[in-house]
């Protein structure tokens, strides 16, 4: 299964890390820009941000298991930025990477079908069943009830896939919507026990299914009473580092054997060149740097060997 893959690369590589390919061309090395070809501003861009997502890849795929990227930022560089994100998406499974693809799509009918389709499943062209971005999970969200999520799953099952679900974000108002009491319980443990039930349509061979969550280390509280409360299922935890996350926050997703859960950082990881002021010719190897220190911080956290029992 799907969460089995990405489980063994945590194990291998001990780290349960994802990193947020999330690129802004005003936020990158101005080199990557400078020597960037194109015919307009837009396809310059979409290439120097393949170069860079590319070389974060060489840099990161021997230590991290999992990438991330936010389908927005490729999606406002017009079709140019679309295809930086499939290139990016088949380059990091080329290299052995677990892929995310954070589009946090959710429709109903043949929309939904068609979002499936497109990042999970295949499309019927010329007598032949063709994948499309082919990400190994995606992230969902979970407002149009069940006809907004039973394509994914379908698409999960058929095609060995996984999806996240939103429950409990890691952003300030989250709580807005989510934190609203329904039926004497809020809303995000509503929508985490639906996950749940998801899960364990399909278990893998660690107890994990095919439908995770997204639940935030921003609210470490809630995070450890819903991993408790929902036991197969897989935690795609944001929040942590520029968002305020820390490590002994996060660690409240992991279970006994400090697995269940991969946590995200984004700007921290692949910005880490100009946070700490380093040659921006060095983006790579502060990206690395950065990723082998949260590693460490995870691993502090969570106390012991990740796969064993503590």
């Amino acid at each position: 299964m799907s969460v089995d893959l990405l489980i063994e690369r945590i194990v291998t590589l001990q780290n349960p890390t994802v990193v947020g390919l999330d690129p802004n061309p005003d936020a990158m090395p101005p080199h990557l820009l400078e020597r960037a070809k194109g015919d307009n501003p837009f396809e310059r861009a979409a290439a120097a941000v393949t170069a860079f997502n590319f070389a974060l890849i060489d840099a990161l795929c021997d230590i991290v298991p999992a990438v991330k990227p936010q389908l927005a930022c490729y999606e406002q560089l017009r079709h140019e930025g679309v295809r930086a994100f499939y290139e990016t998406v088949r380059y990091a499974r080329q290299r052995g990477m677990y892929v995310i693809a954070d589009a946090k799509r959710g429709d109903i009918g043949s929309t939904c079908d068609y979002y499936a389709n497109a990042f999970l499943g295949r499309v019927g062209l010329a007598g032949e069943e063709l994948p499309v971005f082919d990400a190994d999970a995606l992230t969902v969200n979970p407002y149009l009830g069940a006809d907004g999520l039973l394509p994914f799953v379908k698409r999960c099952h058929g095609y060995d896939k996984m999806i996240f679900v939103l429950v409990k974000t890691s952003n300030p108002s989250s709580g807005e919507f989510q934190d609203r009491l329904f039926e004497g319980a809020p809303l995000y443990e509503r929508v985490g026990q639906a996950v749940e039930e998801l899960a364990q349509t399909r278990l893998g061979r660690y107890g994990y299914g095919c439908a995770g969550g997204v639940v935030g280390a921003t609210y470490p509280e809630q995070l450890a009473a819903l991993r408790a409360a929902m036991p197969h299922t897989f935690f795609l935890v944001p929040g942590y580092g520029a968002q305020g996350g820390g490590a002994k926050d996060a660690a409240a997703a992991f279970d006994a054997r400090g697995l269940g859960a991969v946590v995200n950082s984004s700007r921290g990881i692949i910005c880490a060149w100009s946070r700490h002021k380093k040659d921006e010719r060095e983006f790579a190897k502060a990206a690395r740097e950065e990723a082998l220190a949260m590693k460490e911080d995870l691993l502090r956290a969570i106390g012991h060997p990740i796969g064993e029992e503590r």
